[in-house]
């Protein structure tokens, strides 16, 4: 064997060249001050660059100050945590004088740094961050002067598909010279845009603010818009559309053919905005929604409806209505405390189930009355915790082609978003219709295929006025909706009007966050998945995480993420995006404990699932073995185990816990028009799902117990694994055979990931997944949502490696490389979605990617961690088959590498670890592995 590690520079060396390391990506709250901040005690994180290896932090100084020139001279008035030996970088608390609302904050951190090799002759060098800055947002109900203001109108729609024209608000004022700085802080129910002076706020971000349960939780959005402020008059106008405030369907057939007892409808749009303004002599005016505010609904803007499409008629554009001085006088005065609160207790606790199955029962517990009656009514005003969403790519269409007297225009990617058009070319005239109909997919003869959308009408209408300076612009987008689509029917073009491909951009759209990896093979297969799978989880991120972009559905489904949040952290740092989805789940969480299947609950699904909801827990541990964040545990604690304690007392029995709702949703079916198998042998029992995940929520929790000082949970949550993995064993494991219950993949395979099989029979019931996969399924998947959460890890856990890549690299049904063979850019519902019944196919779906995605960066390509990877673990796999993988990751500790390629029977191994950090790596050979402890920097191998 050869190896070759790179020599260290030493030291003297380092002297001579001046200063290699520097700190850098420093956050507040894991944000970077340009948004103010949800909570008076932010925590302080940061990362190193280095040109040198071995980096150890061995201490820090974090100040902050009221002033930037105070920071500047290294003075903490309002904090100064001394100086603090540890490596520590993330999460540091701040400590120091009590800050409240409003405050602005100067802060830089000073550490010292060792580093090189041998110890005997390590440098050690203090360095200064640059100065950073962060404010608090308003915190307090009582900073709140504002009022909800709104209008109903007679020609709201609010049955069926709801249609409701956007709410157009304005309000002029004067304000004095001298302006410092000012504020706006602004919260529409359910989307707005905001505008001063004819100068949009943001406009970059969409579909703003983020989504909630509205009874509990309305979230609101701060900027700063000193810059569009000027002395004497100004004008703010705010557009409003509905949202999931008002809900896309107000149908009972609609309702009950999805399965559920009703849609969350909250009420009309409304909007709450105060914008404080500072002037330089220490004075302060405030500018709020209420009283002399005027509202329409006669604007272009005819209907937005996120399932069905927005209208926009030019013909009604308003002119410069954001702008001082505007002739308001035929518009009406706003409705001051308009009524939000349409919703009351028995919409929310509503036990008349109407299903067209036998998931709901009449022995499920109900809140009590007394449960009801303390239940907190009014809903929290909170600071949005996440960035809104963005447009964060443009995408240009690949084809556009005649079809009949329609047009087709072809992305070349499914994609999430909507469509900017440019109309300058086109020869509109006066009341002449554009519509653009979207879809995933065509038909076999160039058609738009939409019997996958369900209700969904998914259709924009542009309405031309007479002449083009009406509509301020030569390009027209789409505002308050999304679609998920590759192709768009385009009709109504004047003849002889004929659209190019330059005529139309797409605007990729997702929650603001940095896409946070890089991961290639040289198997085709392997890298088109994985692009597949990028492009459906960022689709798929709307303020929550949602089951599918395109049909009348688009809920936040728990079962979706139980374990697939854990890919999507290396594809994109998606934390504050999840621990917001957290806070979603406490809020829909009865009295009780029951928790909902979606959250927010916009479908009121209580069904008591254990699997489903489980992802309350998962999505917890996640954020703290992948970002290190131990606060969403805290947060949630008492509601997580609040929610185990309610399973626990109506459904556990004997130690069995005897609830299901779904089964292993989606296994392939024996039939291909199928959506679920009727074949009794693919089926699970419902005991073999709930129980197992009973088991691993226990075993979760009672870590929590310990890392949360809830020291009497964890011999309570003990115990539980101990008394269930009995009665499970007893009950379910056939010793003889070494198989549980019908022997299928999901029943054998949950029980051993979760460490419940007795040692003695591992391997027994391991070989028994191997059995079932080879010789009844021909080597293929044969698990729905649930059993695929653990199949790659475990069959390579468990030394068939070998397997999961063959599954990896399949191309037949079914398989991921199937979809890709059969044309998909994104990862389909089912794993037969190109023949599956069309009322359940989206062609965007992200649940059945399970563990793959973990599998591919911590197998593949080796790259594991524990506790924002303070503890790192680098053991690539090598599965014969695959010769290169490059891989690397930007972890919250800073950007780690594994790149390995084999060459006839050389190895070669390229690894970066962050300053900082240290790694176990585990170096492949003949014999299987030799570990190796390293510091930071770059390391080659050759064997």
């Amino acid at each position: 064997m050869r190896r070759i590690i790179p020599l260290l520079l030493m030291a003297a060396l380092f002297a001579a060249c001046g200063s290699k390391v520097e700190i850098t990506n420093l956050t507040v709250e894991m944000q970077d001050g340009s948004m103010p901040l949800a909570t008076a005690t932010p925590r302080f994180s940061w990362n190193y660059e280095a040109k040198v290896d071995n980096v150890i932090q061995t201490s820090y100084r974090i100040i902050v100050a009221s002033s930037e020139g105070k920071a500047r001279r290294g003075e903490g008035d309002l904090w100064d945590s001394q100086t603090v030996d540890t490596s520590q970088m993330l999460y540091i608390p701040y400590a120091g004088t009590p800050l409240k609302s409003r405050d602005r904050c100067w802060w830089r951190v000073y550490t010292t740094v060792t580093y090189g090799a041998p110890a005997s002759r390590r440098h050690e060098e203090t360095l200064e961050s640059p100065i950073q800055y962060f404010e608090l947002s308003l915190l307090d109900r009582s900073d709140w002067h504002a009022r909800w203001i709104g209008r109903d109108y007679p020609d709201d729609k609010i049955e069926g598909h709801t249609e409701v024209p956007a709410r157009y608000l304005r309000h002029e004022f004067q304000l004095r010279q001298g302006i410092d700085h000012a504020r706006l802080y602004i919260s529409g129910l359910g989307q707005y845009q905001a505008f001063f002076n004819g100068q949009e706020v943001a406009p970059d971000e969409l579909l703003k603010p983020a989504l909630s349960d509205y009874t509990r939780r309305v979230y609101f959005n701060a900027y700063d818009v000193t810059d569009m402020l000027q002395a004497g008059n100004n004008a703010v106008g705010v557009i409003l559309a509905p949202g999931r405030f008002t809900t896309p369907r107000h149908d009972t057939n609609y309702l009950e053919w999805c399965g559920i007892n009703h849609a969350a409808h909250y009420g009309r749009p409304q909007l709450l905005m105060q914008l404080e303004v500072f002037y330089k002599d220490g004075t302060a005016d405030t500018i709020v929604s209420g009283e002399g505010w005027k509202i329409t609904n006669r604007g272009p803007i005819r209907k937005a409806n996120e399932f069905d499409g927005e209208t926009y008629d030019a013909r009604l554009d308003l002119g410069d209505w954001t702008s001082p001085r505007y002739d308001d006088s035929q518009w009406q005065d706003a409705t001051v405390d308009y009524d939000r609160h349409n919703m009351n207790l028995e919409d929310r606790f509503n036990p008349r189930w109407k299903r067209r199955d036998d998931r709901y029962d009449a022995s499920m517990p109900f809140p009590d009355s007394a449960e009801i009656a303390a239940q907190r009514l009014e809903y929290e005003l909170t600071p949005q915790p996440t960035p809104n969403i963005r447009v964060m790519e443009h995408l240009k269409p690949k084809a556009v082609f005649r079809k009949g007297d329609k047009w087709i225009l072809d992305m070349g990617q499914n994609m999430v978003g909507t469509l900017e058009l440019k109309i300058e070319n086109l020869k509109l005239k006066n009341g002449d219709t554009i519509t653009l109909r979207y879809a995933e997919l065509l038909t076999a003869d160039s058609t738009l295929y939409t019997d996958n959308l369900r209700s969904a009408e998914c259709t924009d209408r542009y309405i031309a006025a007479a002449t083009n300076a009406l509509t301020h612009s030569h390009n027209h987008t789409f505002n308050f909706v999304y679609h998920g689509f590759r192709y768009v029917e385009i009709s109504g073009l004047p003849e002889g009007s004929k659209p190019s491909l330059s005529n139309f951009t797409g605007l990729v759209l997702y929650d603001q966050m940095a896409s946070t990896s890089t991961f290639e093979t040289d198997n085709p297969v392997i890298n088109a998945v994985h692009r597949n799978a990028f492009w459906g989880i960022r689709g798929n991120y709307r303020s929550m995480p949602t089951d599918c972009p395109q049909r009348d559905e688009r809920m936040g489904w728990t079962g979706d993420r139980t374990t697939g949040c854990y890919g999507e952290s290396f594809l994109f740092n998606n934390h504050r995006l999840y621990a917001k989805w957290l806070q979603d789940l406490e809020d829909c969480q009865w009295p009780n404990g029951q928790l909902s299947d979606v959250a927010p609950a916009y479908w009121r699904n209580y069904t008591d699932n254990m699997t489903w909801p489980g992802a309350f827990i998962t999505v917890a541990n996640m954020l703290y073995i992948r970002y290190g964040d131990l606060e969403p545990v805290r947060t949630h604690y008492d509601a997580m185990k609040r929610w185990l304690l309610h399973m626990k007392k109506y459904y556990l029995k004997d130690g069995i816990l005897i609830r299901d709702t779904y089964g292993d949703w989606c296994v392939p079916p024996e039939s291909p028009e199928l959506i679920h198998t009727r074949d009794t042998n693919r089926m699970t029992w419902p005991a073999n799902l709930s129980t197992p995940y009973y088991y691993l929520y226990c075993k979760l929790m009672k870590g929590f117990a310990a890392k949360t000082g809830n020291y009497a949970d964890t011999a309570y949550f003990e115990n539980e694994m101990d008394f269930v993995r009995s009665a499970y064993n007893a009950r379910y494991l056939d010793t003889l055979h070494g198989c549980y219950s019908n022997n299928t993949v999901t029943a054998n395979l949950l029980p051993l990931a979760f460490g419940m099989v007795p040692e003695e029979l591992e391997d027994k019931v391991f070989a028994n997944i191997i059995d079932k996969t080879l010789d009844d399924f021909g080597g293929h998947v044969s698990t729905g949502v649930v059993g695929i959460q653990q199949l790659m890890t475990t069959l390579t856990e468990h030394g068939r490696g070998d397997l999961a890549l063959r599954i990896a690299t399949d191309t037949t049904y079914p398989s991921w490389g199937y979809m890709v063979k059969h044309g998909a850019t994104t990862i389909w519902e089912l794993w037969n979605g190109d023949t599956g019944d069309p009322s359940m196919n989206s062609g965007n779906h992200v649940m059945l990617l399970g563990d793959l995605i973990p599998w591919y960066y911590s197998y593949l390509g080796g790259i594991r961690g524990f506790n924002g990877y303070s503890r790192i673990i680098l053991k690539p796999y090598l599965l014969e088959g695959l010769r290169r993988v490059t891989c690397s990751y930007n972890s919250v500790s800073g950007r780690i590498e594994s790149n390995w390629r084999r060459k006839g029977d050389v190895f070669e191994w390229d690894i970066l670890i962050p300053p900082n950090r240290t790694a176990e790596v585990w170096l492949p050979t003949a014999d299987g592995y030799e570990l190796l402890k390293l510091g930071s920097g770059r390391h080659r191998f050759t064997i």
